[in-house]
């Protein structure tokens, strides 16, 4: 006999295999104010968590903030956190209220590039502003939550890399440098935890459509336009991508742990390597 017909459940449901919950652990997400620091804190919400959300833009915040409780009734702190400013993030534990004190999962979401001057060119304030919030501001901000982490058997770090972390380019030596960085920082990192249940893992996005171009451009638009313009097959990714990248990487079971993703969209295949219409 034939089996009876049944309904096919929903991508990433499974009887089979049951991933880890989230809800009710305190998730800490920089750059959260835009792209996919904003996507990543929205998934959370969606699954429970209770959401520290840093960045330097307060309004926008204050916008995500009662968003996400009116939406899914979760409890939100917004921190008006500058990641290069070291003291203010290693203070930012301290200074949290104690609903939000446990903090167990840390996105390290901000930072960004700045320009694509060659080598003979770089503007050395803009090479100060990218290794201080690519570089310093993760090592501080894991500096300043993994201890708890530690002592709690509890934690979760995601580093948002990229591919300049993985195929240097020319145009982008400094922040090549620190996304390679973070590679290394994570990988040792991975290291100095192995003997604790937190888990430590870094995500590098190909072309991802979000404010980062404009940034880079320094508010040119239409160069920022541009660099997606007429990618086939879909386009480029998005920060809804990244994000479930995140959640995929959070809620696998305790036993499993996500060192590495790297993803591009469809038509890419290097950072160069560009299939457009």
């Amino acid at each position: 006999m034939s089996a009876p017909p049944r309904a096919v459940p929903a991508p990433m449901v499974s009887e089979l295999y049951a991933p880890a919950p989230v809800e009710g652990r305190c998730a800490l997400v920089t750059g959260a104010s835009s792209g996919i620091g904003r996507a990543t804190a929205e998934r959370l919400a969606e699954l429970g968590c209770r959401l520290v959300v840093a960045a330097r833009r307060a309004d926008r915040l204050e916008e995500l903030a009662s968003e996400l409780q009116s939406k899914y009734g979760v409890k939100v702190h917004c921190a008006v956190l500058d990641v290069t400013d070291t003291d203010a993030v290693l203070a930012l534990p301290a200074s949290l209220p104690a609903e939000f004190a446990d903090v167990s999962i840390l996105i390290n979401n901000a930072g960004g590039a700045l320009g694509t001057a060659k080598v003979t060119e770089n503007d050395m304030a803009d090479v100060t502003t990218m290794l201080d919030a690519n570089v310093r501001g993760v090592v501080a901000a894991t500096r300043a939550f993994s201890p708890g982490m530690v002592q709690r058997e509890q934690g979760h770090i995601v580093n948002i890399s990229s591919i300049a972390g993985v195929e240097w380019y020319g145009g982008g030596s400094v922040y090549c440098a620190t996304k390679a960085a973070i590679n290394a920082f994570t990988y040792s990192a991975r290291k100095d935890l192995h003997d604790t249940p937190v888990r430590v893992t870094s995500i590098s996005p190909g072309f991802v459509n979000t404010e980062f171009a404009t940034v880079r451009f320094k508010g040119d638009v239409e160069k920022a336009d541009g660099v997606y313009r007429g990618m086939k097959f879909g386009g480029p990714l998005l920060a809804e991508d990244i994000a479930d990248n995140i959640v995929y990487a959070l809620t696998r079971p305790g036993r499993v742990q996500i060192c590495d993703v790297l993803v591009y969209p469809t038509s890419q295949a290097s950072a160069r390597d560009i299939a457009r219409e």
